[in-house]
């Protein structure tokens, strides 16, 4: 088990070799309202597969990972879209969030699991990091945060739900997601 804890750390240091051109949300246009915010992160790729990846995380990891790692997630986000919503750059905002579509689906892809002391907060950050990337692009307003919190706890259970079509399924789903994290990053 400790060298599974070990490897953590190593899936984090091919992100800092993502190209800067993987800005993900040139498509997004929000005036604000529920349904934008609804529409944030069911449209952009990168949000929906790092959520389905909580889930599948959460689900891969079981007992109160079910539901700490995708309230961890939800919790940080909704802190981060309030303080986005000023504006204020956000370093790396988007390597953040190909890293976490590619480090929790590798985790998942590789069966990491990991005690939650680690893997809460490592979703929480990854969760900041979406929610600044919300606030930034949307209205600040509550309906809108209210849309793209109840997506993305959607597209959570979305991870859990096919989580629990068996180790293989799991794995291969994880694999899946990962590589779709690493075609975004080099398109």
């Amino acid at each position: 088990m400790r060298a599974r804890r070990s490897a953590l750390p190593l899936l984090l240091l091919p992100v800092l070799l993502l190209p800067a051109t993987a800005a993900a949300h040139p498509h997004h246009d929000h005036a604000g309202g529920f349904l934008d915010g609804v529409a944030h992160p069911l449209l952009g790729l990168d949000h929906l597969l790092a959520m389905v990846a909580v889930g599948l995380w959460a689900a891969l990891t079981g007992g109160r990972a079910l539901w700490a790692l995708p309230l961890a997630f939800l919790a940080a986000m909704a802190v981060a879209g309030l303080a986005g919503t000023g504006g204020a750059a956000f370093a790396l905002v988007e390597h953040a969030i190909l890293a976490s579509v590619i480090v929790l689906a590798a985790a998942v892809a590789l069966s990491l699991r990991v005690s939650l002391a680690w893997a809460v907060p490592l979703v929480a950050l990854f969760g900041t990091a979406h929610g600044w990337a919300h606030g930034v692009e949307g209205s600040g307003g509550l309906d809108y945060a209210a849309g793209f919190l109840i997506a993305t706890a959607a597209l959570h259970t979305l991870g859990v739900a096919l989580g629990r079509l068996g180790p293989v399924a799991l794995r291969l789903a994880g694999g899946a997601v990962a590589l779709g994290g690493v075609a975004l990053a080099v398109t």
